[in-house]
């Protein structure tokens, strides 16, 4: 699901509007560390890209046999309403818009979004808690809900974000709700054990019918701004936080590596996505728009898309 920044006032339920962090980041991605128990797992991305490749995407007959693939249009809070395509597997999922897809400034190309999640209830409130312990004191807090069709809001997740400040580029923490699992339209599965608020009781099991099995490795460029948003909220999520060579991190555990680079703002975006398969293949080669999609040789694929011209 996407949270439309541009928009957040129509999402946010309870907010608290946060000042300007970046005094209090400075440095703070050079920073090894990771903090105790993992409490956010990657849960999806998304980036806009130009309707070549959007275009591509949603009409390509491979990608409907590759992955549990959709495309929909959803209506958030407030009424917002967003149209994706998606690829979703086990845990995991990505989505890619094009330009114009999302209002205003936020339907531009290289705009880009990461959402980590809690598999467990109760763990966002903690995840709040060791942001605050970083320098947070003003995080912006906020429910989502999602609407079926017939006008009537289900709560869906509560998230959070660092800062109200943005560049291109966003990260949000989130916790799926009791509600939305109990809601029969939501069509998720049953909790696995008591407190289950997870991914994979999320999305279906339609992936096994496809090849693409999750997302396991992602990169996206951002500028310093946002990269120093972000890098709290994924120490406070419990990510093992490497620095690399020009100024940028690298986010381990829980099964995808989250690899955010700095760039200059006409330079962001999405840029690389690795994913498992539910088996090995031989290697073919797709070309979509802007972006060319490897899959194999063996059990892996990687979606590789051009820098913004």
């Amino acid at each position: 699901m996407l949270i439309r920044r541009k928009s957040r006032m129509l999402v946010v339920l309870a907010m608290t509007l946060a000042g300007s962090l970046l005094g209090s980041l400075t440095g703070v991605a050079a920073q090894t560390s990771s903090s105790g128990r993992q409490l956010l797992f990657y849960n999806h991305a998304y980036g806009v890209f130009d309707r070549e490749t959007a275009d591509a995407v949603e009409h390509s007959a491979y990608l409907k046999d590759f992955a549990n693939f959709q495309v929909r249009t959803t209506t958030g809070a407030g009424g917002s309403k967003w149209t994706g395509r998606y690829l979703m597997g086990r845990q995991t999922y990505l989505e890619v818009f094009g330009v114009g897809d999302l209002p205003g400034a936020d339907g531009t190309i290289g705009r880009a979004g990461l959402a980590v999640s809690a598999e467990r209830a109760g763990d966002l409130p903690t995840v709040l808690n060791r942001l605050r312990d970083q320098g947070i004191t003003d995080p912006v807090v906020f429910r989502q809900t999602r609407d079926f069709g017939d006008g009537i809001p289900v709560p869906w997740f509560d998230g959070v974000f660092t800062s109200a400040q943005y560049d291109a580029f966003g990260a949000w923490g989130m916790e799926y709700l009791p509600e939305y699992f109990a809601d029969p339209r939501s069509k998720t599965e049953p909790a696995a054990f008591p407190g289950d608020v997870g991914r994979e009781r999320y999305l279906s099991d339609d992936y096994a019918k496809h090849l693409m099995r999750d997302v396991t490795d992602i990169r996206i460029a951002m500028t310093a701004r946002d990269l120093a948003n972000t890098v709290p909220l994924l120490r406070s999520g419990g990510f093992a936080l490497h620095p690399v060579a020009g100024g940028g991190t690298v986010a381990q555990r829980g099964g995808t590596t989250i690899r955010l680079d700095v760039a200059a703002l006409g330079q962001v975006g999405l840029r690389e996505v690795g994913m498992s398969l539910n088996r090995p293949v031989t290697r073919h080669e797709e070309r979509l728009g802007r972006s060319t999609l490897v899959v194999g040789p063996g059990p892996r694929a990687v979606w590789s898309f051009d820098a913004r011209r």
